[in-house]
């Protein structure tokens, strides 16, 4: 039995070394969050913290995780769901069909620990998870709320504006 650091708990698992993170995860530890989209650590949906940095689980296999090393998934960000970014998702209507944004969460988060006050071009760089319902518009405006750089009631006029138009 091998054993991980997840989400601040000792997790064992049994799975062969070349198996990726993202079904240990799933499968054996049962922490199902973490999603699985494209296999090739392209669309992100499968994005965990590995020691606070961003990682893509569906092509890391398990045995490149290092003793010690502490993964969080989304079940880690907040044992509540409330941590700023998910609120900031919530109160900006951020998800549609809600696939990816585990994993977009999981990037943002990531993005917000090493840089408090993003510029779009960092969102931009940080952000490369792929949403295939397009709603990078909420993402970016819930990461500026979540960072304190705007406010829910002026993106709540601006959710008016677009209902309306």
């Amino acid at each position: 039995m091998a054993r991980l650091n997840v989400n601040g708990r000792v997790r064992q698992h049994d799975a062969e070394p070349d198996t990726p993170l993202l079904w240990v995860l799933r499968e054996q530890i049962g922490l199902t969050g973490t999603k699985y989209g494209c296999g090739v650590a392209q669309c992100g949906s499968c994005t965990v913290h590995i020691d606070g940095a961003p990682v893509r689980s569906c092509a890391l296999p398990v045995s490149a995780v290092q003793p010690g090393q502490k993964i969080t998934t989304i079940e880690g960000l907040s044992a509540k769901g409330d941590h700023p970014l998910q609120k900031a998702w919530v109160r900006n209507d951020v998800p549609q069909c809600g696939y990816c944004q585990s994993g977009m969460l999981m990037a943002a988060a990531a993005l917000l620990k090493n840089k408090p006050r993003p510029t779009d071009a960092d969102i931009d760089a940080a952000i490369t998870n792929i949403c295939r319902c397009g709603t990078f518009n909420r993402v970016r405006a819930a990461i500026k709320e979540a960072a304190g750089m705007t406010t829910t009631a002026r993106l709540d006029i601006i959710h008016i504006e677009r209902r309306q138009a």
